[in-house]
């Protein structure tokens, strides 16, 4: 097959010659130089035939890396969606083997009130150690400044004993997820007492 690709360029490179040749002014044309200059053209596409094929095979790698880059990540991403709480999980299956055992030995001869009530804050420290494991943090401001970002006011209640907008009692605990906030702490504010007016002074007297 190269045999008769050569042979048709070789008959092909002869007219092209000879049709310079005839159309050329006498003593203008050198063919031998000719034929260098075209060897010269011929080699530098072929050359240039078989970049252009390695580019094109260099895309064609790429284009297929980046499909797979995409695919992998589309998967990852969706077993994140899928297994992302799998930790939270594991960390949850002791809490609720506790709470299971607590049922169970509520039907127990020897089961009390004081037993249950153990049970039930071991049972609560565990769930609390698994839920800090994953970021989360008890917002419990009793006593601390008021803070509108974490609490919540439910009340203001005067109160001399303490400066103004101190926490004086937490109605149900605000919680945050790697300081994130996921629900405030609903909360009782101080405020300053009111000081009665001069002329209920001068009555009371």
């Amino acid at each position: 097959m190269n045999e008769n690709k050569d042979i048709q360029e070789k008959a092909i490179v002869e007219e092209v010659v000879s049709s310079v040749e005839a159309e050329a002014p006498a003593g203008e044309l050198n063919a031998d130089q000719f034929l260098i200059e075209f060897e010269q053209i011929k080699e530098a596409l072929v050359k240039a035939e078989e970049k252009a094929n390695e580019n094109f095979d260099m895309a064609l790698r790429t284009k297929a890396e980046a499909e797979n880059t995409k695919r992998r990540l589309e998967k990852d991403i969706t077993n994140a969606h899928k297994f992302g709480t799998e930790k939270l999980v594991q960390e949850l299956l002791p809490v609720i083997d506790s709470l299971d055992m607590g049922l169970a030995a509520l039907s127990d001869e020897g089961a009390t009130i004081e037993k249950f009530k153990e049970g039930n804050e071991m049972t609560y420290k565990m769930l609390l150690s698994a839920v800090e494991k994953s970021g989360v943090e008890i917002v419990n401001p009793a006593g601390e400044k008021f803070n509108p970002d974490l609490h919540q006011a439910m009340s203001i209640q005067e109160n001399a004993e303490v400066e103004p907008n101190t926490v004086l009692a937490v109605v149900q605990k605000g919680y945050t997820l790697n300081d994130r906030l996921v629900r405030p702490a609903m909360v009782i504010v101080s405020k300053a007492s009111e000081k009665p007016k001069d002329n209920q002074i001068d009555e009371m007297a």
